[in-house]
């Protein structure tokens, strides 16, 4: 025998006093508005003993930008490294393939081409005697790096949900609290504090600008 159907929305007053009672514990308690402006670790996200020079990072990022274009909109884009002898850049160079489910179908779909991370072991000469070419230097004696790009977020802005074939080391050079990381489903704030985080994008991540400026890290791929 069936049951008699739901209404939707449920009246019934098991449910009604549920609700009540739950949303009377959440009033009980105020949310932390304090730790939201720090780097809080999760799954898939960390802080690394690495430090960078933050001041000399800007500076120089500074000096480099009065002689080069940032290229990108909403979505900027500098190479710190390059293939080696590569002549202009290439599509590859600024972005590469992803993973992402992009609508109501829920199927995973692969985007863009795949590129061959391990083939990026050359500094762009702009960059040559920076603060850039220590971090390029520090980041190869830990680990296979790939592309190692400058990326600018406008304020107001988010990336697409999707995932990458490899993690991505992330050091913020500008940033605000406005300006979050979310991976594996855990968000954090990534200062800009001279730290280096590891961020395991083969996980579904985003990044976002809710700040009204703009957003800068260093992001080196880790080839695998």
């Amino acid at each position: 025998m069936n049951s008699a159907p739901h209404t939707i929305p449920d009246t019934s007053p098991d449910t009604i006093e549920q609700d009540r009672q739950q949303i009377s514990a959440w009033l009980d308690t105020m949310p932390d508005t304090e730790t939201v402006a720090g780097f809080v670790p999760g799954p898939g996200i960390a802080r690394l003993e690495m430090k960078v020079d933050l001041n000399r990072l800007q500076a120089d990022l500074d000096a480099v930008l009065a002689k080069t274009a940032f290229p990108g909109d909403v979505f900027k884009v500098l190479p710190v490294n390059q293939r080696p002898g590569a002549d202009g850049l290439t599509e590859t160079d600024l972005s590469g393939r992803y993973y992402a489910r992009l609508d109501d179908r829920y199927e995973e779909v692969a985007v863009e081409d795949i590129v061959d991370e391990a083939a990026y072991t050359e500094l762009n000469q702009i960059f040559s005697g920076t603060a850039f070419e220590d971090v390029f230097n520090a980041l190869k004696q830990r680990f296979t790096l790939g592309r190692m790009r400058v990326l600018g977020k406008v304020p107001y802005n988010c990336n697409s949900w999707h995932r990458d074939p490899e993690p991505r080391i992330h050091i913020p050079i500008i940033s605000n609290p406005g300006s979050l990381f979310v991976v594996n489903n855990h968000c954090t704030h990534l200062p800009a504090g001279g730290s280096v985080y590891f961020t395991d994008t083969r996980g579904y991540h985003t990044g976002l600008n809710g700040g009204n400026q703009d957003r800068i890290h260093i992001v080196a791929a880790i080839a695998i």
